[in-house]
């Protein structure tokens, strides 16, 4: 039966949902943040490995902007509704595009700018209907990883492949095989833009994917533009996205200087390598079981003595391992078994058992229950050991072949 992440969020305390907040508006527990937050960091440093500088903006904006840029026409209904602050109106972002915009517009632009990308881990807001909402993975706050490319026309094949290989490294850090899907325009009247400016963006997105196997969405682009959809496999929902939108430029007019002198409209690119952290977390925990990787994982290592004789010896280690920056934690109540299975039950990837041998021998019993593999090892080999899984975000925590029992 496939795990639920809403029911391993509660057992293993990584979020909650609270009436007095509201529904679609979890709460991330202490565990939960640890999680959000590592992934967070390995969003911000592949958005720096690809070139993109990190920007702030804010989450609410005047609703002129968003009519402007053709949210409030297509996306009103799904919007909060707008605050009146000093005769104007103000509402909650349902994208961070438009305010990206600004951004580069916020000073004159030449050709040598581009390509011009900024990122932002951002906050937007759908207005969903409580009978959808559950969990992570329908939520009324959206915390996006977000980054938005201006390049010129020319330079677009070149964006999309580094923003492809850009996900592709994320998802086998994360242990997950992608799938592509090409979402194209359909034959409703919701696009933005003429047939004539579509059709070569999807021929460069459909170029940029190469020989990589795809499918085609007819009807599922976005009301900008045409974009690759990237999906888990076992999961229906998109997690990464990238997306061509000539209209957003076109709408604000957004201009740089060419090597002629004259004025040009950049194309933006939206470029979504996460996504959500609130669905990808979901995924994640789904697919781990709640077990997750040691770099993830909210408790790296559980620290436990076998009685009071051995305190001292288990607090040295516990040290050690804070001074390497590892997240472990000295489990003190109760007896042996009950430690062992708290710890287990909290899937703590590695377990490390200190008794009279390992006190005697600077060594500890260590535990990987994701391997079902036991070891006794020094306690210099044992440090740098997780050390060096957390480092390279290994899927699984390893042991050297000393003393396997």
């Amino acid at each position: 039966m496939k795990s639920d992440h809403s029911q391993l969020g509660r057992e293993l305390d990584l979020f909650a949902t609270s009436p007095a907040i509201g529904a679609g508006l979890p709460v991330w527990l202490p565990d939960g943040a640890i999680i959000r937050a590592e992934l967070e960091k390995l969003a911000a440093e592949e958005s720096a490995r690809s070139g993109c500088l990190g920007v702030y903006t804010p989450v609410l904006a005047k609703r002129s902007l968003f009519e402007r840029s053709g949210h409030w026409d297509k996306f009103s209904a799904d919007m909060f509704p707008p605050m009146r602050i000093g005769g104007e109106e103000y509402v909650l972002r349902p994208a961070n595009c438009p305010h990206h915009t600004q951004v580069f517009a916020a000073r004159g632009r030449s050709f040598r700018d581009l390509p011009f990308r900024v990122s932002e881990l951002g906050s937007m807001f759908r207005s969903e209907l409580s009978g959808v909402l559950g969990g992570l993975t329908r939520v009324r706050q959206i915390s996006l990883d977000d980054a938005h490319v201006f390049c010129s026309p020319d330079q677009v094949g070149d964006e999309v492949r580094l923003a492809l290989a850009s996900i592709e490294r994320c998802y086998r850090v994360l242990g997950l095989l992608p799938s592509f899907r090409l979402s194209v325009r359909g034959e409703s009247g919701r696009y933005l833009g003429d047939v004539a400016q579509w059709s070569p963006a999807e021929s460069q997105l459909r170029t940029a994917l190469g020989d990589r196997e795809f499918t085609v969405g007819k009807g599922d682009a976005a009301f900008y533009g045409p974009k690759i959809d990237v999906q888990v496999s076992g999961h229906r929902d998109t997690v990464s996205t990238v997306q061509i939108d000539f209209n957003q430029p076109e709408r604000f007019a957004l201009e740089y200087t060419g090597s002629d002198g004259e004025k040009h409209r950049p194309v933006m690119i939206h470029r979504g390598v996460l996504g959500s952290m609130e669905r990808l977390t979901a995924m994640l925990v789904e697919r781990y079981e709640g077990r997750m990787p040691p770099w993830l994982a909210p408790r790296q290592v559980a620290v436990i003595s076998v009685s009071s004789s051995h305190v001292q010896a288990a607090r040295d280690l516990l040290a050690r391992l804070h001074e390497a920056s590892v997240r472990a934690h000295i489990l003190g109540k109760g007896s042996l078994g009950a430690r062992i299975r708290s710890a287990r039950l909290h899937r703590d990837p590695y377990i490390a058992v200190i008794g009279d041998r390992e006190r005697d021998s600077n060594s500890v019993a260590v535990s990987l229950p994701a391997l079902n593999a036991k070891a006794v090892l020094d306690i210099d080999v044992f440090v740098d050991t997780v050390k060096r899984d957390i480092r390279t975000r290994a899927l699984l925590p390893s042991i050297p072949d000393m003393e396997n029992h």
